[in-house]
C-alpha cells in the first residue's frame, strides 16, 4: 500500500522536545515502513523518518527565524499534496481541516485523525459542511461534542515497545509531572498533592508563550517550596529515566483531554499513574491495575498509596498489550484496507512483503470497531 502521511509543520517529526501529534505521526510512519508499506511523509525538512520525506518547510516553524505564517505554509503544503495525490492509495492527514476544500471528490481515500479537543463551538458546523470526509478520533470521549460528525473509528495512540525501558526498581523517591505548563494540565494541583503527602515533585514541562504570564504569576511562586524541582523541557532519552525513576506520574488534568500521551509513556516505563477522571482518562487507565483515577485533590491524597503499591510489571504489561505502535499501525491498516476494498475504483499497490490485514469492507460513515 502507498500511504501519504501529512504532518503539522509547527514541530519536526519527531519533535526534538515537546510535541504530541508529531511524535505519534513519527511512530506510526516508521511502523508502517517496518511493516513493508511505501510511506511518504510531508513534514518539515528537519524531520527524521524511515519514510520518503517531502520537506514542505526547511525547518519546524516553531524554530524558524524570522517567524513564518503557519497558515500560508500549511496551505502551500496542501497544494503540494494535492499535486501528488494520484500517487497514493491513502492520504492520511494530521492537520485538522486544512485540506478539506482541496480534496472533495477523493474522500474515500482521505482520512483525517483529529488530535486536539473537539468541543469548540465552530467545529460542529465545519465538520457538517465537509461531512463526506471520514474522521478518526484518538479516544471515544474526544468525539462526544460532535455526535453528527463522520467518525469511522477510534484508534488509541501507541508507541514503540523499545522506546522506553521499564524500571522495576525506581531509583528516585519522587512524584513526576510531565508535559506542558497551562491551567488545564493541573500543575498547581500536582504541587498541592505532593506537598500534602510530603513527597518531592519533579516537573519536566514546556512553557508556551501564551502561558508565560500564568507560569510567572501563578506557578513560579509555588516552586519556591523545598519539595518542588522544575527541570524544564526534556528529550526522549531523558524522559525514560525521569519517568522510570519516579514512584508515580501525576496527571491532575482539568479539561477534556483527547488522549494524554504522557500516560502511556509512563506505563511504558512501568510507572503507575494517578490521574483525574476527565476526558479520555477512563479509556486508558485501568484503575487498580496500571493506575488510579480520582476526582479531587483530597481523593488523590487519600489514594496515592494505592497507586504507589501497584505492580510495575503489570503496569508495563498493560502498555505492551494495549498501546504499542504495532497495534496502532495495524488498526490504521485495517481501516485503510477496508476503505480500499469498498471502493472498486481504487486498486491498492502492495509492495513486496507488505502487511495488509484482510478485513471485511466497512461502509464509510459507519463506526469501525474500537480495536484498542
Amino acid at each position: 500500500m502507498k500511504i501519504a502521511q501529512i504532518a503539522p509543520l509547527i514541530e519536526s517529526v519527531p519533535p526534538r522536545l515537546y510535541g504530541g501529534t508529531e511524535r505519534v505521526v513519527s511512530w506510526l510512519t516508521d511502523q508502517l515502513v517496518d511493516m513493508g508499506h511505501e510511506v511518504t511523509l510531508f513534514a518539515s525538512g528537519d524531520s527524521l523518518t524511515k519514510a520518503e520525506l517531502v520537506p514542505c518547510v526547511e525547518r519546524a516553524l516553531r524554530l524558524s527565524e524570522p517567524h513564518e505564517d503557519p497558515v500560508l505554509r500549511h496551505l502551500a503544503m496542501m497544494d503540494e499534496v494535492a499535486s501528488r495525490a494520484h500517487e497514493f492509495d491513502i492520504l492520511h492527514f494530521h492537520v485538522d481541516g486544512f485540506h478539506f476544500p482541496l480534496f472533495r471528490g477523493r474522500s474515500s481515500r482521505v482520512f483525517t485523525t483529529l488530535h486536539g479537543r473537539q468541543d469548540l463551538p465552530s467545529l460542529r458546523g465545519f465538520y457538517r459542511r465537509f461531512s463526506e470526509y471520514p474522521l478518526i478520533s484518538i479516544s471515544d470521549h474526544q468525539r462526544l461534542p460532535l455526535p453528527d460528525a463522520n467518525f469511522v473509528a477510534t484508534i488509541h495512540h501507541g508507541l514503540p515497545l523499545t522506546l522506553h525501558r521499564p524500571t522495576m526498581q525506581p531509583a528516585g523517591d519522587y512524584l513526576a509531572f510531565l508535559g506542558r505548563i497551562s491551567p488545564e494540565k493541573g500543575v498547581e494541583r500536582a504541587i498541592e498533592i505532593a506537598a500534602r503527602v510530603n513527597m518531592p515533585l519533579r516537573i519536566a514541562a514546556k512553557v508556551d508563550a501564551v502561558d508565560a504570564a500564568y507560569f510567572r504569576e501563578v506557578v513560579a511562586p509555588l516552586m519556591d517550596r523545598p519539595n518542588v524541582t522544575f527541570i524544564g523541557e526534556i528529550d526522549e532519552r531523558q524522559k525514560t529515566r525521569f519517568l522510570g525513576d519516579a514512584r508515580a506520574l501525576l496527571f491532575p488534568i482539568d479539561w477534556p483531554e483527547p488522549f494524554g500521551l504522557v500516560v502511556i509513556e509512563a506505563m511504558a516505563c512501568g510507572t503507575p499513574v494517578l490521574a483525574f477522571r476527565a476526558g479520555s482518562v477512563p479509556e486508558i487507565i485501568q484503575s487498580g491495575v496500571n493506575g488510579v483515577m480520582v476526582g479531587s485533590v483530597e481523593e488523590a491524597v487519600a489514594r496515592l498509596p494505592s497507586a504507589l503499591a501497584l505492580d510495575r510489571q503489570e503496569v508495563r504489561r498493560t502498555f505492551v498489550q494495549r498501546f504499542s505502535a504495532q497495534r496502532m499501525a495495524r488498526d490504521y491498516l485495517e481501516l485503510f484496507s477496508a476503505a480500499i476494498m469498498a471502493d472498486p475504483r481504487v486498486k491498492p499497490r502492495r509492495p513486496h512483503g507488505a502487511s495488509i490485514p484482510a478485513v471485511p469492507a466497512l461502509p464509510l460513515g459507519a463506526r469501525a470497531a474500537n480495536m484498542s
